[in-house]
């Protein structure tokens, strides 16, 4: 294996938390060409049909990724051993025009692709994930796996086909996903209409609604989403709502009854030794959570994202 030249974050021992320029987990800036896994902001919520905010989240999870600290306490392996990873900056959207944003940001995910950066990125609200699968796209559809309280399979709001509660029946649509390839957990909570679930469902994906997930636990779920999986590409999705309110309240559509932090740190872990290309943490809306804890939460997970898309780019690339 060709040891890759190191990206270290800041020492907290040398400069402390508080000091220093805001990037994620502390890392050097760098263009996707210098590293394999580029971390991203995506500071985009124009397609929210509730309550804006997620714009704000990649600046915030920025900050509160101070406190993540380099090695993984289950682990003890460091994603920055095996893998070059630095902070590529924000994707550029126009905050007035939602489609030019959604060329924009594809564009800009084909050139990370290209540069040979695998993204994990920092929303934004849940549509940029349809712009970012186009841009990583080669033409062969990719397997997914999504934390979410909400599907976000439905046709359309208000007679819009794009906004955040809609990207992954376009993504299918598309064929940017392989419905058959395709997992959703977490789901809940009231819905506008019985047949909100039915195009999902048509098309093949397993959805596990969080009553399901309770009975069953982490460890049976993961068993069978992996087994859905398989080895061939696959994207993570995780929509910071998938968590109860009660550990992270600043996000657009909070459901009540959700995931706790401790559920989802495991889940993330179980994705281990998947062909990782891509992840996304999104629906971090700071205004509604002052406190942030919020952020802290999906600064917390995005390092769970990190270690499990370094180890796949590690076995990839590095062999």
């Amino acid at each position: 294996m060709t040891t890759p030249v190191k990206l270290e974050p800041l020492d907290s021992g040398a400069t402390p938390r508080f000091a220093g320029l805001a990037t994620f987990m502390r890392l050097p800036v760098a263009t996707p060409a210098e590293v394999d896994v580029a971390l991203l902001g995506a500071p985009f919520d124009s397609g929210v049909t509730n309550r804006a905010g997620a714009r704000h989240g990649p600046r915030e999870l920025r900050n509160q990724s101070s406190l993540v600290r380099r090695h993984h306490h289950v682990t003890g392996r460091s994603p920055y051993d095996v893998a070059r990873v630095g902070d590529c900056g924000d994707v550029p959207i126009n905050p007035l025009d939602l489609m030019e944003s959604m060329r924009l940001i594809e564009a800009h995910y084909r050139a990370v692709r290209e540069a040979g950066a695998t993204p994990l990125t920092a929303g934004g609200d849940h549509l940029i994930s349809l712009p970012i699968l186009r841009g990583l796209s080669t033409g062969a559809s990719v397997g997914l796996i999504q934390f979410d309280a909400h599907s976000d399979t439905y046709d359309e709001f208000f007679g819009q086909k794009v906004n955040h509660g809609t990207p992954f029946r376009r993504a299918i649509e598309e064929s940017l996903i392989d419905p058959k390839r395709m997992v959703q957990i977490g789901l809940r909570g009231s819905i506008g209409d019985p047949k909100n679930f039915d195009f999902a469902k048509a098309a093949g994906v397993r959805t596990i609604f969080i009553e399901e997930f309770c009975a069953r636990g982490v460890d049976d779920v993961m068993d069978e989403a992996r087994a859905i999986l398989g080895t061939g590409p696959t994207y993570v999705t995780f929509d910071i709502d998938a968590i109860d309110p009660s550990q992270a309240p600043g996000t657009g559509t909070p459901e009540i009854g959700g995931l706790t932090t401790r559920e989802a740190q495991a889940m993330i872990r179980r994705l281990s030794g998947l062909d990782v290309v891509g992840a996304d943490l999104v629906e971090v809306a700071p205004p509604f959570d002052p406190s942030g804890l919020t952020a802290m939460t999906g600064a917390t997970l995005m390092f769970e994202l990190l270690c499990v898309v370094a180890d796949s780019v590690a076995a990839r690339v590095y062999g």
